[in-house]
């Protein structure tokens, strides 16, 4: 008895260790919020400065200036590109000197508050001022010229100058105004009459009927011979609702906003305007039902013009976004005639659909998928296609230049050399015949360009999520004429920063690659395993990851909590690749990016030991708040803590433009009987039903955080509220949090939230639970 007393008394002390042995594991696992503040947005930001150049090219030269910012302060740099010369605008000491004379006060030379910089092409000189006074600067003599004060004009925002400043375009009471730019004639021309709210020549045509100048929606040609504009009559459209609280009186907020299979979801029109004889013609549509003047998801891009103002290009595309019609249409007479059409299932790629008329329509060039990877096309003046020009299985991107004399494109291109990631912009040139294909950047990087006016030279900034950025001046043939600038980490790597890593893994297909790139703690340690958190967004017009350097403080300072953080492309997720690639998620936008992002880290996990995908958090924001959620009701065993914010869990209340061309819409057609004689009528209605998270409400196991700006008015708040209201009707316990105030954008820089964000794990995946009194929120303007 008592050798089992004995026994029993052994085995309480050793269990008593071994209690006190997991509390010490598990709280020797807290969060390092000091090293995730040291290593936040902002405070990276101050340690690097800038991160790329963007240069201001001056009109019609191979010159250009930027300004740049290092830990050092801020300078100002003038390159002549054919000289090969890169100089100093000013010193800044000297810059200094002299305003501390002319104001009497001290200017820090590292950070000179020079406003409004810019050069004036018609003096060859620059100007910009400091406190409210003027000033010239001839960087001939490096001469400071003082000027007047500052006229504190009313802005002149609501002017739209035509190409040769001899007139102005611009909006009153919903119509089109134009006048001459010749301040001593204030004769106001009205050129319609018919304009009223949703109806509008007005850029905003929520605005409220106003005897105001506003900017409008008028474009001139490139020789101000003539104006077009496109008209979106959205009167039947129907509204959609925000309410801003924080106003005074808490405010409505009233706009128009078309949604999955709703009857109207708005008609576009196009006019063109004479400003010499005051006529306007309206554009004659062809007789089809149910097509649309393409603008893209928010109304951008479907029209094109070369140089003259005779006729303009307009896509007219069907509702299920499969089939366009390229209408060449005469600003003379409106009327428009079909120059050629393509089809494409089951949906065209608007990401970079284009086209390009070549001298005056002798020839045109047009982008299409039509052998599942997106090339460039000719077609002669009559719309016949006549050859290829690109050929291969790689995706040309964005025409850069088109030099009709030497008959050469130039243009960004992916995924054609093996070996780079296909993400990975790359840059060539080629001849009109297919002949000549020349890559121009052989860097294995992703390269940014930003052409001259002339289109001789390019810069190009380019790096990897793991390499720097190097900003350096190229040739038509690629060769570098001028180095430029060279992103600084020594002051981030003294504080202990470290780059992340770009991997590559399966899809849950075993045969499709998906990249992604990997942030850890900079006090890593191999020997020791770390939950992972996957940042997610579906797509399908970009993927999470990023292609080029960038501090991304969302990532990098959530990995200093104590995870390993990643973020990876799905199939369906990007239109950078093929089109079996870009479209898998047709059809199906809740699930189908789901099984490759669980699959991935289940990869990493078997690849790295200190990947413990027993602990899995998920985050995202809009399509990733979206897919987050998604994630852990579909996969409730596996992911174990999401924060989702913005989300459109219930695409069926999201925009009809996104939601339909990536899910689909079907058009129904019946016979409905009437009272006439007449033959019964046909009505149309179109069936866009979408999956929604809702749906999979009682599967949540794990800990979920739903946010929610307000007054967002891209993605409604509706969409988490009825997520929420299908868990409470569940039974579930989850955690809400609003962002009063705030529109869709919030995610990735309000501290608040992002703090709340870092808390959140913490306590779900680290058991490190805090008050939140024990962090300061840094202060943050918007």
């Amino acid at each position: 008895m008592g050798l089992f007393n004995h026994k029993i008394a052994k085995i309480a002390v050793l269990f008593i260790i071994f209690l006190c042995g997991f509390q010490i594991s598990t709280y020797a696992q807290k969060a390092n919020f000091e090293q995730a503040e040291r290593f936040s947005s902002q405070m990276m930001d101050k340690m690097t400065g800038n991160t790329s150049v963007y240069p201001r090219w001056i009109e019609d030269q191979d010159r250009f200036w930027y300004s740049y910012e290092t830990g050092e302060g801020k300078n100002w740099y003038f390159v002549d590109v054919p000289k090969n010369s890169k100089r100093l605008l000013f010193d800044q000491e000297e810059m200094a000197a002299q305003l501390n004379e002319i104001f009497n006060k001290p200017f820090d030379s590292k950070d000179l508050p020079l406003k409004e910089f810019e050069y004036n092409v018609k003096k060859g000189l620059f100007t910009f001022n400091v406190d409210s006074i003027n000033f010239e600067y001839k960087i001939s003599g490096n001469e400071l010229i003082k000027g007047d004060s500052v006229k504190k004009e009313k802005p002149d925002n609501w002017k739209t100058y035509s190409p040769d400043s001899t007139w102005i375009a611009y909006a009153k009471n919903h119509n089109l105004y134009i006048m001459s730019a010749d301040t001593s004639d204030t004769t106001e021309h009205q050129l319609t009459d018919d304009g009223e709210k949703w109806y509008s020549f007005q850029a905003d045509a929520s605005d409220t009927t106003s005897d105001k100048k506003l900017r409008s929606i008028a474009r001139w040609f490139d020789d101000s011979e003539k104006i077009y504009a496109r008209r979106d009559d959205m009167r039947d459209v129907k509204d959609l609702w925000v309410i801003n609280e924080l106003k005074e009186r808490p405010e409505l907020e009233t706009y128009k906003y078309p949604m999955p299979g709703d009857k109207n979801i708005g008609k576009s029109e196009i006019w063109f305007f004479n400003p010499d004889n005051k006529e306007s013609v309206k554009m004659q549509v062809p007789e089809k039902e149910h097509t649309y003047i393409d603008g893209g998801y928010f109304n951008e891009g479907g029209i094109y013009h070369g140089p003259g103002s005779d006729h303009l290009y307009v896509l007219q595309r069907t509702r299920e976004y499969d089939h366009v019609d390229v209408l060449k249409v005469s600003t003379n007479t409106g009327e428009s005639e079909v120059l050629f059409s393509e089809t494409s299932k089951p949906y065209i790629n608007w990401e970079f659909t284009k086209l390009a008329e070549i001298n005056g329509g002798e020839e045109y060039i047009w982008w299409s998928e039509r052998t599942g990877w997106g090339q460039l096309y000719p077609y002669d003046s009559e719309g016949n296609v006549k050859n290829r020009i690109t050929k291969g299985h790689f995706v040309v991107g964005d025409v850069v230049k088109i030099d009709t004399t030497e008959r050469e494109i130039y243009f960004e291109g992916y995924g054609r050399e093996a070996g780079v990631n296909p993400y990975h912009t790359q840059f060539y040139k080629i001849n009109f015949n297919g002949s000549g294909m020349k890559r121009l950047t052989s860097e294995n990087a992703n390269h940014s360009i930003s052409e001259s006016d002339k289109g001789n030279f390019f810069v190009d900034n380019y790096s990897r999520p793991d390499m720097p950025t190097k900003s350096v001046v190229r040739n038509a043939e690629g060769k570098i004429k001028v180095e430029l600038e060279e992103t600084d980490l020594s002051r981030l790597k003294e504080a202990g920063w470290k780059a992340p890593e770009e991997f590559k893994v399966k899809a849950a297909d075993d045969a499709t690659d998906l990249y992604g790139v990997m942030w850890k703690p900079f006090d890593f340690d191999s020997t020791k395993t770390y939950p992972v958190i996957t940042y997610v967004y579906p797509g399908p017009q970009v993927e999470p990851f990023p292609r080029s350097f960038s501090l991304n403080g969302r990532n990098t300072s959530l990995a200093q909590l104590g995870f390993i953080v990643v973020a990876m492309g799905q199939r369906g997720g990007s239109p950078l690749r093929s089109k079996y690639y870009h479209n898998y998620g047709y059809d199906n936008l809740r699930d189908y990016p789901l099984i490759d992002n669980k699959y991935g880290i289940e990869q990493l996990a078997t690849r790295y030991s200190y990947v413990d995908d027993s602990k899995v958090g998920i985050f995202g924001h809009s399509g990733g708040g979206f897919m987050s959620t998604a994630a852990l009701l579909t996969y409730p065993d596996f992911y174990d803590v999401a924060v989702s914010s913005a989300g459109n869990h219930d695409n069926n209340v999201y925009y009809h433009g996104w939601s339909e061309i990536h899910n689909g819409v079907k058009k129904e057609t019946k016979k409905v009987k009437t009272d006439s004689t007449e033959s019964d009528s046909v009505k149309v209605t179109w069936d866009a039903d979408i999956k929604t998270n809702m749906e999979l409400a009682e599967n949540l196991k794990g800990n979920l955080l739903l946010v929610h700006g307000t007054i967002d008015n891209n993605v409604h708040p509706a969409n988490s509220i009825r997520m929420a209201n299908a868990l409470i009707k569940a039974g579930k316990r989850f955690d809400y949090m609003v962002m009063p105030g705030k529109r869709h954008g919030f995610g990735d820089y309000n501290p608040y939230f992002v703090r709340m964000m870092w808390y959140y794990f913490a306590e779900h995946l680290l058991g490190d639970k805090r008050d939140i009194v024990d962090f300061n929120i840094p202060e943050y303007d918007e």
